[in-house]
């Protein structure tokens, strides 16, 4: 095998699924001659934690175990202190994995697998900390009503030189051109070409993945490009989204560059988003509800609407969940301040795209490519369904500039934090364990930024005051 070649089947052997169940598993490991299995959990930011084992263990499917401090860790590598003696216990969480989800590593050294796990304790109740469980604990009320939601996210990112340095500014790479990437060239396939290399890693990793890309395009800023999936099941979509950004990360390592999803890595160029595309399906027929049966907007359409509007200003500390995330969020910046709604308007924070009445969905454009995309869904679809439940009529449609009206959005991480400790409905919707929790995390990490000394304070204060 190739240092290019992902791992795949024996010659002559034609690929197989994913093991849907025990059954086949070993014959998917032996056909791709895994040697090594990466059971992995997505913390509260977005990192995939876990063990990596043989892969003749993994087929044994025995007990695997992590200690619950993984979903207390803040960015950092601290710790928020939470749950009394819990904490200090440090108990273990049981693994259980989702073998739908089983996919190659196609950038290991060796056969290389990964499979998504949930998180149950001893007694196998689910662990209430966990985004993909917060997630599906939002989808359970869905389901109740008879609607099954649908979600498509895009993700934004850059691609910059390395910077080892946390001092220095970030740049953007040299492209096969010999020259930096230039920013303001939205849409530019030429600008995409500069980095055909990376891309063409991007598309083999995710094809090897099973993971499906809609769309790749340039966006706004230099070096700024940004993939779009193809709509589908939120916990899936969300599983795509986190594997998604550790592909492209890896992509970017092989030709010299960092990929990051920070809200706002540059000063003077625009911020990265994960927009995110939803609409709610009737289980019984498959009809999308927000059309009636003459294809105008419905009743639901309003409401789920009208729900984003009164709640994800509560919940933009999942949508936003760093200091820096909320640089990102300023006027004509390409990035919304508020939460009117237009169509297709894209300087509102809520989009209605063009189109038939079947694909009738809202575009939030809030959430920072920063988020964790299990949550973005979990706390989007949230707002929605309490503002169907609750009958709830949106703001009249806004046409033209959005950025001339007020802010809806908290401006700081501090604001926000204080929005969603007040928002019971929210959080109750969310899990009172896990908000807690997200809470007790995004305190400390707001201290821990409260102890560095930046640059703008040594610049502007040290003489002048």
């Amino acid at each position: 095998m190739t240092e290019n070649q992902p791992p795949g089947p024996a010659d002559g052997d034609e690929p197989i699924a994913p093991p849907a169940d025990e059954s086949v598993l070993s014959d998917w490991l032996r056909s791709h001659r895994i040697e090594e299995v990466e059971c992995i959990v997505g913390d509260l930011a977005g990192i995939a934690r876990g063990k990596v084992m043989p892969a003749a263990k993994f087929a044994e499917l025995k007990a695997t175990h992590l200690p619950v401090s993984i979903f207390w860790q803040t960015i950092t590598g601290g710790y928020a202190r939470f749950g009394g003696d819990q904490f200090y216990a440090e108990g273990d969480m049981r693994l259980v994995p989702d073998l739908e989800t089983t996919r190659l590593v196609p950038w290991a050294s060796s056969p290389t697998a990964q499979v998504i796990h949930d998180v149950v304790w001893q007694d196998g109740s689910s662990v209430a900390y966990a985004p993909r469980q917060v997630l599906k604990r939002v989808l359970g009320f869905y389901e109740r009503e008879g609607w099954r939601p649908l979600i498509a996210p895009e993700l934004e990112f850059y691609l910059t030189k390395p910077n080892p340095d946390p001092d220095y500014p970030l740049e953007p790479p040299i492209g096969r051109s010999g020259r930096q990437g230039l920013g303001r060239q939205a849409y530019s396939i030429s600008a995409v070409d500069e980095y055909d290399k990376i891309v063409d890693d991007i598309y083999d990793f995710a094809e090897a993945q099973g993971l499906e890309i809609d769309t790749i395009i340039q966006e706004a800023g230099a070096g700024q490009l940004e993939i779009n999936l193809r709509h589908g099941e939120p916990v899936a979509l969300a599983d795509q989204a986190f594997l998604f950004k550790r592909t492209i990360r890896e992509a970017a390592y092989r030709h010299g560059c960092y990929a990051t999803f920070m809200a706002k890595p540059m000063e003077n160029e625009p911020g990265s988003a994960m927009h995110l595309h939803q609409s709610v399906s009737d289980i019984a027929t498959g009809r999308n509800i927000f059309s009636d049966e003459d294809g105008g907007p419905s009743q639901a359409f309003y409401g789920y609407l009208a729900g984003q509007q009164k709640y994800l200003a509560a919940g933009a500390i999942l949508l936003a969940p760093y200091v820096n995330s909320f640089r990102r969020l300023i006027p004509d910046a390409a990035a919304p301040i508020n939460l009117e709604w237009g169509e297709d308007n894209r300087s509102a924070g809520l989009r209605v795209p063009i189109a038939p009445p079947e694909a009738r969905r809202v575009e939030s454009r809030i959430a920072g490519a920063d988020a964790n995309a299990y949550l973005v869904a979990a706390v989007s679809l949230a707002a929605g369904y309490l503002g169907m439940k609750e009958g709830l009529t949106p703001r009249p449609a806004i046409a033209g500039n959005a950025y001339r009206n007020e802010y809806d959005l908290p401006r700081g991480l501090q604001e926000a934090l204080g929005l969603f400790a007040e928002c019971a409905k929210l959080r109750e919707l969310l899990g009172t364990e896990f908000s807690e929790l997200y809470l007790a995390v995004k305190r400390e990490e707001f201290e821990e930024f409260m102890g560095v000394i930046s640059p703008w304070e040594r610049e502007h204060l040290l003489l002048n005051v």
